[in-house]
């Protein structure tokens, strides 16, 4: 559902018994069909500001992405109901109020606690609210001197910082404590080049206090990485994890992808082939050879695919997250190689489609850039298989037929981590074979 339809999907009226009002509340939309809750990243329009069908008037957080909400059509922010930086917002609850050109927007505040009182939950703030009152027995009423010397309580404010959601990001990876940085936006609000402009201050001498407050430092979880540690945790808890491992000779693999690449160049320099990318289309056509791990557990079911739609794992500042190379059994090398580069940029931006990370058939995990030679992956549920691909490395095996006795070979180990209620060993073993075969043969992609 796109961000334009669910906006106006969830949008009602509300009416003022003078009719002259059209004051309208804008709900929490579900950006995927999953979506039951997210977060207000950031406003782009300011209350009382209006705008044009087709502008941008909010960033919300999902548990995957910050995805853009646009305006349906012509209007103006009249109040704001769920502030930046608000967390938990529940699907269909009220987050804004919205007017039409000319509107008086005296009555928005009005409107705006009606839409709450409607029974949807209010969206959970970070910054502090007016505290509770206290409840207080009756007393008789003091005299008015006492009364007057009686200082009334102070209420706390609130210990939210403003800083837009760029400048967050570049503080969490950095480590900068916000509360320290001065911002130069408007009303105090911190921008990025607040961020990367901060310089810490000269460290005095420790104090006990000191030395206790900088042993560790808590970073607040976002939605993704609360989403990646709960289905983690179930498919771990769930899923009978069983795991088969083999080492590939990558030679072939290696010297066409040398060739394709010098092809390519002529043409786009900017076009190159990564070994990922034949890892993706051997696993493919290893799906098309034995379907059954192309499949996925549904209790009653075990739903074996047609297509071969494969999720590249791709790290991000916020968490994990698996950008889909769709149909990728019917596509060419080049072809698959520009999406999968486009899809892990976007994915890195934070900007990616809900239908282009929900899905999938089945999940690779490469961390052979990283020169670890060997680990296993937890399985994406509700897919059946992951493969966990390890770096290639030189190595040294028998060769009888040369003068020496051996020779040097690339070996590269990968494993495959399998849902024991869909897959069992034998067809985990089919398949790695298969798998095996064409990256140590990679012409036979092209037949």
């Amino acid at each position: 559902m796109s961000a334009p339809v669910a906006l106006r999907a969830l949008r009602r009226g509300f009416h003022s018994s003078a009719r002259r009002l059209a004051l309208t509340r804008m709900a929490m939309p579900a950006m995927s069909p999953t979506m039951t809750e997210g977060g207000i990243a950031h406003w782009k329009v300011k209350e009382g500001e209006s705008y044009s069908a087709g502008d941008v008037l909010l960033e919300i957080e999902t548990d995957k992405a910050v995805i853009d909400v646009e305006a349906p059509d012509d209007g103006v922010l009249a109040k704001i109901i769920a502030n930046e930086g608000a967390k938990n917002v529940a699907v269909g609850s009220p987050i804004a109020i919205l007017a039409e050109q000319g509107d008086d927007l005296s009555a928005a505040t009005q409107f705006a606690e009606d839409a709450l009182k409607e029974g949807a939950p209010k969206p959970k703030q970070e910054a502090a609210e007016e505290p509770p009152k206290p409840t207080e027995a009756p007393s008789k009423p003091a005299p008015a001197s006492q009364a007057q010397s009686v200082p009334k309580p102070e209420i706390p404010k609130g210990d939210r910082i403003f800083a837009s959601p760029i400048a967050k990001k570049i503080a969490l990876e950095r480590g900068i404590p916000l509360a320290k940085v001065k911002g130069s936006g408007p009303e105090g609000r911190i921008l990025r080049e607040d961020v990367e402009k901060f310089k810490p201050e000269a460290a005095a001498a420790p104090s006990a206090s000191a030395s206790a407050e900088s042993d560790y430092v808590d970073l607040p979880t976002s939605n993704m990485r609360r989403t990646i540690g709960q289905r983690l945790t179930e498919s771990k808890v769930q899923a009978p994890h069983y795991y088969v491992t083999v080492d590939i000779t990558m030679d072939k693999v290696l010297k066409l992808r040398e060739a394709f690449n010098r092809s390519l160049a002529e043409k786009d320099k900017a076009a190159k082939l990564s070994v990922n990318d034949f890892i993706v289309k051997a696993v493919a056509k290893a799906c098309e050879d034995v379907p059954e791990a192309n499949s996925a557990w549904l209790g009653d079911v075990i739903r074996q695919y047609n297509k071969v739609d494969v999720s590249v794992a791709v790290a991000t500042p916020t968490g994990l997250i698996t950008p889909i190379v769709k149909d990728v059994g019917r596509k060419g090398l080049a072809t698959l190689s520009a999406e999968a580069k486009a899809l892990a940029k976007k994915a890195r931006d934070g900007k990616l489609a809900p239908q282009e990370y929900q899905g999938g058939t089945f999940t690779v995990s490469n961390l052979g850039m990283f020169d670890v030679s060997h680990f296993t992956a937890i399985i994406n549920p509700p897919q059946s298989c992951i493969l966990a691909v390890g770096s290639t490395v030189p190595t040294l095996v028998p060769a009888p037929e040369t003068e020496k006795g051996f020779k040097t070979v690339n070996k590269m180990s990968v494993t495959l981590s399998s849902d024991h209620r869909s897959v069992d060993g034998a067809v985990a073993a089919r398949w790695m074979s298969a798998f095996k075969g064409y990256l140590e043969n990679p012409l036979t992609f092209m037949l």
